[in-house]
């Protein structure tokens, strides 16, 4: 599964770019997540000839020096003059505060209380540039067995629900199966 979805990726101009892109910030325990590793899975399991689009590009990270949102808007902003992608960073140290969740550690750990656990993958490039790495605390399997599971670690299915019915999943990618 890893190498395969290391190879989606390479093969993918725009997500390679926006790794790239990512990387020269220099952050610390970071990943781009959620909608750019899913539905690349998603679209390939489905045999989508073009990739669906990204209605934004999650980059997470993990720096408790500067936990402030007007850093995450300065990240952006840089982000944003060198290319056109739709950028959203987002510091996992205060994210638990929104959240109501005792406080994260590190990018994986928050990533583990994401609502439902097919979206809990990040990949990044490792340190000198060359390797895709990836952030999966629920691991890869789930992402590709094509199921949409409400994490454990959020009682109530109503936010689940609403991010599947609000993200129109099951229409986008009909092959998917809800497990509740």
């Amino acid at each position: 599964m890893e190498d395969r979805l290391v190879d989606w990726l390479r093969a993918d101009d725009l997500r390679l770019e926006a790794l790239h892109l990512a990387s020269e910030l220099g952050l610390n325990d970071w990943c781009l997540a959620a909608g750019f590793v899913r539905n690349l899975v998603w679209d390939r399991l489905h045999g989508f000839r073009q990739s669906t689009p990204l209605d934004d590009i999650d980059l997470v990270y993990f720096g408790s020096h500067n936990p402030t949102s007007d850093r995450d808007r300065a990240l952006e902003a840089q982000l944003k003059a060198r290319s056109t992608l739709p950028w959203s960073v987002k510091n996992q140290a205060r994210m638990h505060l929104r959240n109501n969740d005792p406080a994260y550690s590190n990018t994986a750990e928050a990533m583990s209380y994401w609502v439902e656990i097919e979206t809990a993958i990040g990949a990044r490039l490792s340190a000198d540039g060359r390797h895709i790495e990836f952030v999966a605390p629920f691991g890869l399997a789930p992402l590709f067995a094509g199921t949409l599971t409400p994490n454990p670690k959020r009682p109530g299915r109503d936010a689940f629900m609403a991010r599947v019915e609000g993200k129109s999943w099951l229409s986008k990618w009909p092959r998917l199966v809800l497990r509740t």
